[in-house]
């Protein structure tokens, strides 16, 4: 199997030893995503739905990379600090989706990276 790194300046660049995403055969694998702008490299956390929706911008300039949109996401991993504060989260994340909205969970974490409130990861399939 062909195994092919995805990278694009219009998402952060990786904080650690990882690539912001890998296509494996059709399947591309996107690391978890976090609040930062790729313009200025500072995290855009004023409130968590724009927390939430950088998050979504990131994970979707890094599908374009790939030539592929929300539409191919068969599942979905959400990492948040405060399971309070779930709808918040949810109903953002749910913008983005049409229709036939892909696979998830949902679990609570003590801190994440950068200590932001969510982090985001997908599996998308051409």
């Amino acid at each position: 199997m062909e195994k092919k790194i995805i990278t694009t300046d219009k998402a952060p660049a990786p904080i650690g030893p990882y690539n912001q995403a890998v296509l494996a055969g059709d399947t591309l694998y996107i690391s978890g995503q976090v609040c930062i702008d790729p313009q200025t490299g500072e995290l855009n956390n004023g409130n968590l739905e724009e927390e939430t929706h950088q998050c979504m911008r990131n994970l979707a300039a890094i599908l374009a990379a790939a030539e592929l949109d929300f539409s191919h996401v068969i599942k979905s991993t959400i990492f948040i600090t405060d399971m309070h504060r779930f709808a918040e989260i949810n109903s953002v994340y749910g913008q983005y989706f049409t229709a036939d909205f892909p696979a998830r969970e949902t679990v609570q974490v003590a801190a994440l990276p950068k200590f932001v409130n969510v982090e985001i990861s997908m599996i998308a399939v051409r």
